[in-house]
C-alpha cells in the first residue's frame, strides 16, 4: 500500500471512531450560528447588522499605508496606543481598558475569568453550600438577547440562568426580578445587552444603574449598538467596581472585517482579564484602523444620524403596510409581518397557504424577500419567531425593501 493511499483510507474512517477523542462537553455543544454571508450576487444584505457606509477615507488610507514591511512583525501585544486613545475619549486610564479580537473574545474571556466551571470545584469552594457553589458557576442573562451568551457558558461548562424580559422585551425592574424568583442577584457573571438585540429596545441608564447596584457578581453591559441610542451607561463602569461596559468597532464604525472590541471597567477586573488574554490577540491592521477611526469621529457621527433617520422612516413605512415594528435604538428593527397563518393552511407551501386563504408567517416572509433579492434574518425562537430582524441599510436599500414588501402583499 502506498503512503498516500494509506492516508486517504485513514481520513475516510467513520467519524464515530473519533468520538472518544473529543471531550463529552464539546461533543454535545450547539455552536453559535452567525448570520448568513451569501455568495449570491445582487442581494441587498440586511441580515447581519453591518454598517451600510464604508469606513472613513482616512481609515482606508491608514490601513493601506500599513501594508508594508510591518506585516512580518508582531503587533503591539496590548494595543497600547489604542487603549490610550480610548482612555482619553472616555475619561479614564489605559488600565481601565482591554482590547479584544472583537468584543466576542472579551465576552468569552469574562466567562473564563469570573465563572467557575460547574464540573470542577476548587479547594476553596468545597466548604461552600450548594447554592453558593451554584452562584459561582452561573452565567446569567435575559432572553431573548445575544445568542452567543449560552454558547459561551456551555463551552466553559458553566451553569446558565436565562430570565425572560417583560412583554414587548422591556427590562424588568429590580422589584419585578425579586418577585419573579428566578433572577440570581449573586450570579458570578451577568450579561445585559443594552440596547437589546434582537429586539432593538433601549434601556435607560437609570434602570441599568438600579440593576447593577443590586447585583453582587460581575455585570457586563454589552453596548454593541449604543452609538445608535439616546444614552449610554459608560459611567456605571467607572462608578461600580463590579461593572464592565463592552463596546465594539464593528457595528457603528464599519470595521467588522478587522474584529476590534474593548471592555471598560475597574482596573482590577481588567488586569484579571489580561492574565488570560491570548498574546498578540488584536492584529496590527485592526489596531491601525481603530486608532485612525478615533481621529475622525465626526465622519462616523454623520453616518449615525443617517442610519437613525433611515431607521425611523423605514419603521413608519412598514407600520403603514401593516407591520408591527418595535421601537429601536439600534441599527436594525424587529418587525412582525401583518396577519397570521391559518391553522388549516399550516404545513403547506407559502403559495398554497395564500391560495387557501391564509397569510404568510415570518419564516415565509424571509423566503419571499430572498426571492426578491433582499436578505433579512429570522430566528426560530418562541419569543421572536413571528418577527423579522431587519438591518438598516442605505435609504435606497430601505426603499427597495418597501417596494418588495408591497409586491408580496399584492
Amino acid at each position: 500500500m502506498s503512503r498516500v493511499h494509506g492516508l486517504t483510507e485513514l481520513f475516510q474512517m467513520p467519524k464515530r471512531q473519533n468520538i472518544g477523542l473529543i471531550r463529552p462537553l464539546v461533543h454535545e455543544l450547539h455552536a453559535y450560528v452567525p448570520g448568513e454571508q451569501p455568495k449570491i450576487k445582487g442581494l441587498i444584505k440586511l441580515n447581519t447588522n453591518e454598517n451600510p457606509y464604508p469606513p472613513s477615507p482616512r481609515v482606508l488610507k491608514a490601513v493601506k499605508a500599513a501594508v508594508d514591511g510591518r506585516l512580518r512583525l508582531y503587533p503591539n501585544p496590548t494595543a497600547q496606543v489604542l487603549r490610550e486613545k480610548l482612555a482619553k475619549l472616555h475619561g479614564c486610564r489605559a488600565e481601565n481598558i482591554i482590547i479584544g479580537n472583537g468584543s466576542d473574545e472579551l465576552l468569552a474571556m469574562a466567562v473564563r475569568a469570573f465563572v467557575e466551571p460547574a464540573t470542577t470545584e476548587g479547594t476553596r469552594r468545597r466548604t461552600a453550600s450548594a447554592s453558593s457553589r451554584r452562584r459561582l458557576q452561573t452565567v446569567q442573562y435575559f432572553h431573548p438577547s445575544y445568542s452567543l451568551y449560552p454558547v459561551l457558558a456551555d463551552i466553559h461548562g458553566a451553569a446558565k440562568n436565562a430570565v425572560a424580559l417583560n412583554t414587548n422585551f422591556t427590562l424588568p425592574s429590580v422589584r419585578e426580578l425579586e418577585q419573579g424568583g428566578r433572577w440570581d442577584f449573586h450570579a458570578a457573571l451577568t450579561f445585559v445587552t443594552t440596547p437589546n438585540a434582537p429586539s432593538g429596545r433601549g434601556y435607560s441608564t437609570a434602570a441599568l444603574e438600579k440593576l447593577c447596584r443590586a447585583m453582587k457578581g460581575v455585570v457586563v453591559l454589552d453596548e454593541a449598538y449604543v452609538d445608535f441610542a439616546g444614552e449610554n451607561a459608560l459611567k456605571l463602569a467607572m462608578k461600580y467596581p463590579h461593572v464592565i461596559v463592552s463596546r465594539t468597532f464593528s457595528k457603528a464604525y464599519s470595521l467588522c472585517f478587522q474584529r476590534v472590541g474593548y471592555f471598560v471597567g475597574n482596573a482590577e477586573l481588567i488586569a484579571a482579564l489580561d492574565k488570560i488574554r491570548d498574546s498578540y490577540n488584536v492584529n496590527g491592521l485592526g489596531q491601525v484602523a481603530a486608532v485612525t477611526t478615533l481621529e475622525d469621529l465626526a465622519y462616523y457621527r454623520v453616518n449615525f444620524r443617517k442610519i437613525i433617520s433611515t431607521r425611523e422612516e423605514l419603521s413608519r413605512a412598514l407600520t403603514r403596510l401593516g407591520f408591527r415594528v418595535l421601537p429601536s435604538e439600534t441599527n436594525f428593527i424587529l418587525a412582525q409581518p401583518p396577519g397570521t397563518v391559518l391553522s388549516a393552511a399550516r404545513g403547506k407551501s407559502p403559495r398554497s397557504r395564500q391560495d387557501a386563504g391564509g397569510t404568510l408567517d415570518a419564516k415565509d416572509w424571509l423566503q419571499k424577500l430572498r426571492e426578491k433579492k433582499i436578505l433579512v434574518r429570522w430566528f426560530n425562537q418562541p419569543e421572536i419567531k413571528n418577527f423579522l430582524r431587519i438591518t438598516i441599510g442605505t435609504p435606497a436599500e430601505a426603499e427597495a425593501l418597501v417596494r418588495a414588501v408591497k409586491a408580496i402583499l399584492r
